[in-house]
Protein backbone atom coordinates (compact mmCIF):
# COMPACT_ATOMS: atom_id res chain seq x y z
CA UNK A 1 0.00 0.00 0.00
CA UNK A 2 1.20 3.33 -0.92
CA UNK A 3 -0.34 4.86 2.08
CA UNK A 4 2.15 3.23 4.38
CA UNK A 5 4.44 5.48 3.80
CA UNK A 6 2.16 8.31 5.64
CA UNK A 7 1.08 5.58 8.06
CA UNK A 8 1.17 6.87 11.38
CA UNK A 9 -0.77 8.78 14.56
CA UNK A 10 -1.80 12.02 12.46
CA UNK A 11 -2.83 10.44 9.38
CA UNK A 12 -4.92 7.69 12.00
CA UNK A 13 -6.23 10.65 13.69
CA UNK A 14 -7.63 12.05 10.42
CA UNK A 15 -9.42 9.19 9.59
CA UNK A 16 -10.60 8.86 13.04
CA UNK A 17 -12.18 12.70 12.66
CA UNK A 18 -13.70 11.50 9.21
CA UNK A 19 -15.15 8.64 10.60
CA UNK A 20 -16.83 10.99 13.50
CA UNK A 21 -19.27 12.48 10.31
CA UNK A 22 -22.62 11.30 10.85
CA UNK A 23 -24.52 12.68 7.55
CA UNK A 24 -23.76 14.28 4.29
CA UNK A 25 -24.42 18.03 5.34
CA UNK A 26 -21.59 16.97 7.75
CA UNK A 27 -19.39 15.52 4.83
CA UNK A 28 -20.59 18.87 2.70
CA UNK A 29 -19.03 20.94 5.07
CA UNK A 30 -16.19 19.19 6.40
CA UNK A 31 -14.77 18.82 2.64
CA UNK A 32 -15.63 22.86 2.26
CA UNK A 33 -13.45 23.29 4.69
CA UNK A 34 -10.78 20.73 3.81
CA UNK A 35 -10.17 20.88 0.59
CA UNK A 36 -10.24 23.28 -2.23
CA UNK A 37 -13.24 23.22 -5.09
CA UNK A 38 -10.53 21.39 -7.56
CA UNK A 39 -9.54 18.77 -5.18
CA UNK A 40 -13.03 17.64 -4.37
CA UNK A 41 -13.96 17.76 -7.98
CA UNK A 42 -10.68 14.75 -8.56
CA UNK A 43 -11.95 12.91 -5.22
CA UNK A 44 -15.18 13.16 -6.86
CA UNK A 45 -14.33 12.36 -10.03
CA UNK A 46 -12.15 9.10 -9.54
CA UNK A 47 -14.93 7.78 -7.61
CA UNK A 48 -17.73 7.97 -10.29
CA UNK A 49 -15.20 6.19 -12.08
CA UNK A 50 -14.79 3.49 -10.16
CA UNK A 51 -18.69 3.38 -9.70
CA UNK A 52 -18.29 3.48 -13.77
CA UNK A 53 -16.30 0.83 -13.77
CA UNK A 54 -17.90 -1.03 -11.29
CA UNK A 55 -20.48 -1.36 -13.40
CA UNK A 56 -19.26 -2.49 -16.93
CA UNK A 57 -18.94 1.05 -18.42
CA UNK A 58 -16.76 0.75 -21.20
CA UNK A 59 -14.18 3.71 -21.05
CA UNK A 60 -16.12 5.74 -23.94
CA UNK A 61 -19.09 5.51 -21.92
CA UNK A 62 -16.79 6.87 -19.03
CA UNK A 63 -14.78 9.43 -20.62
CA UNK A 64 -18.02 11.32 -21.72
CA UNK A 65 -20.34 10.49 -18.52
CA UNK A 66 -17.29 11.69 -16.17
CA UNK A 67 -15.69 13.55 -18.26
CA UNK A 68 -12.35 11.46 -17.43
CA UNK A 69 -9.29 10.95 -19.01
CA UNK A 70 -8.10 7.54 -20.19
CA UNK A 71 -5.32 7.99 -18.14
CA UNK A 72 -7.55 8.81 -15.07
CA UNK A 73 -9.78 5.87 -15.80
CA UNK A 74 -6.90 3.39 -16.37
CA UNK A 75 -5.81 4.65 -12.51
CA UNK A 76 -8.73 3.79 -11.44
CA UNK A 77 -9.29 1.10 -13.05
CA UNK A 78 -5.78 -0.23 -11.73
CA UNK A 79 -6.79 0.46 -8.19
CA UNK A 80 -10.45 -1.22 -8.41
CA UNK A 81 -9.34 -4.54 -9.94
CA UNK A 82 -5.76 -4.47 -8.23
CA UNK A 83 -5.75 -2.40 -5.31
CA UNK A 84 -6.68 -2.64 -1.45
CA UNK A 85 -10.79 -4.26 -2.65
CA UNK A 86 -11.87 -0.82 -0.87
CA UNK A 87 -14.02 -0.10 -3.72
CA UNK A 88 -15.50 -3.39 -3.46
CA UNK A 89 -16.07 -3.15 0.23
CA UNK A 90 -17.65 0.39 -0.31
CA UNK A 91 -20.31 -0.54 -3.27
CA UNK A 92 -21.31 -3.86 -1.67
CA UNK A 93 -22.28 -2.00 1.13
CA UNK A 94 -23.36 1.02 -0.61
CA UNK A 95 -25.83 -1.56 -2.50
CA UNK A 96 -26.93 -3.62 0.73
CA UNK A 97 -28.08 -0.33 1.96
CA UNK A 98 -29.95 0.75 -0.75
CA UNK A 99 -28.07 2.82 -3.19
CA UNK A 100 -29.70 2.09 -6.78
CA UNK A 101 -26.44 3.58 -8.67
CA UNK A 102 -24.13 0.94 -7.39
CA UNK A 103 -26.58 -1.88 -9.74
Amino acid sequence: MLINELKGNALDDFFQGILTLESIEECYAFFDDLCTVNEIKTLMQRFQVAKMLYNHKTYCEIEEEASASSATISRVKRSLYHGNNSYDVIFRRMQEQGDSSTE
